[in-house]
């Protein structure tokens, strides 16, 4: 396959060169192209040469792929690498892979491009589907495939997952007749939902503060060391009545907890679990919200104290602070809570933060094998208190 230069809307992109190296390497030791993309770690000065003057040469040659120099088209400073990172021609299909260097990026340089690629891709190639890639977490990488025109259909277990990453990736698909005309409108701008959620998700876990009868509280990611804290909360007589955590509660329940509801929830961007932390940093409960898969205005919320720390009021200042941060930060429209019928002392916190109790819901919630009617409330960021 011969390579070829595409210039459009603003960009060249064109075959690597041997000058492009040093750019390279200087992209490369970008914290957030090492960690999303699977260039070598540490990325040495013979990796960037490798690439430029061997691999991608290789790839146009066995028709194994397509990557690109993406360049200014007026100063022909390299901004970015994108291209097909493979080419399936039993399928006709191909895979999209980029990344902007860190002085390019805010200024769309990577949806332009893979608009470009994927344009030439459909025309030249005569691709009939392209497919895109990334680890959950990864919401900027997201964030540019939906803007290109990417449809994001679903979860897959990565074949070579980052040492330091989950093992389950995003996939998303793109036909020729779904691939915008040269200068549309890119959709998901920066006041959409899609895009404020991204920047969000897209950073660590923020850390929140609440104050309850004049005590400080934090509102923390769960750590390592709050699982003991944690078995012992679940396995507590009243967590173990009101609250369907496995019983009995082992050490291995709380560290798949953290891996796979808690760590993951913020990868995918579905919800924030916490920890509340009391004045010397001890783990004083859980709280978590999670965004409705039906309906992205919504979320739930659920919650445990530990036993020593019930009675204080710092619940409801907890859940308070978290409703907030939904309203303002997510951009959510409600907040819901359910209890099992009976279970006042969850009513009451509640109640505390705001919530109006809506109804009951017969047969409204699993426990224990059997279903239960269920106390349902709802809370909107005129109700917070």
């Amino acid at each position: 396959m011969e390579p070829v230069e595409i210039i459009e809307d603003g960009l060249l992109l064109r075959p690597w060169r041997a000058e492009d190296a040093d750019a390279v390497y200087r992209a490369c030791q970008d914290p957030d192209i090492q960690r999303w993309t699977t260039v070598p770690r540490p990325y040495l000065p013979e990796h960037a040469l490798g690439f430029v003057t061997g691999i991608s040469g290789t790839a146009w040659t066995e028709g194994t792929g397509a990557p690109f120099a993406v360049c200014d088209a007026a100063t022909g400073e390299l901004l970015a690498s994108c291209g097909l990172v493979s080419i399936d021609r039993g399928l006709d299909s191909g895979e999209v892979g980029y990344w902007t260097a860190p002085w390019a990026r805010g200024r769309g340089v990577a949806v332009r491009a893979t608009r470009a690629v994927a344009r030439w891709a459909f025309d030249a190639l005569k691709l009939r589907r392209l497919i895109w890639q990334a680890e959950i977490g990864n919401h900027a990488s997201r964030l540019v495939a939906l803007r290109a025109g990417f449809r994001i259909e679903g979860e897959l277990r990565l074949a070579q997952p980052a040492v330091d990453g989950r093992p389950e990736g995003w996939i998303g698909s793109l036909f020729p007749s779904e691939l915008a005309a040269p200068g549309e409108p890119v959709p998901y701008g920066p006041d959409t939902l899609p895009a404020r959620r991204a920047a969000v998700f897209g950073r660590p876990q923020p850390v929140l503060f609440a104050t309850a009868a004049g005590t400080e509280l934090r509102l923390r990611p769960i750590e390592e060391r709050d699982l003991d804290a944690i078995v012992t909360t679940c396995r507590d007589e009243e967590t173990v009545r009101w609250t369907t955590v496995p019983h009995p509660y082992q050490r291995e329940h709380a560290e798949g907890f953290l891996r796979d509801v808690a760590q993951a929830a913020w990868a995918r961007g579905t919800g924030a679990s916490y920890v509340i932390a009391d004045p010397d940093d001890r783990y004083a409960g859980s709280i978590d919200l999670r965004i409705s898969p039906a309906s992205p205005l919504v979320a739930d919320v659920g919650f445990m104290t530990a036993p020593y720390a019930r009675g204080r009021g710092w619940m409801p200042a907890a859940l308070t602070a978290l409703a907030a941060w939904g309203f303002t930060t997510l951009g959510l429209a409600r907040v819901e809570w359910r209890a099992n019928v009976g279970n006042t002392a969850s009513r009451r916190v509640a109640e505390k933060a705001g919530f109006v109790i809506e109804g009951t819901i017969r047969g409204g919630v699993q426990h224990r094998g059997e279903r239960l009617d269920a106390w349902v409330g709802g809370l909107l960021s005129r109700d917070l208190r």
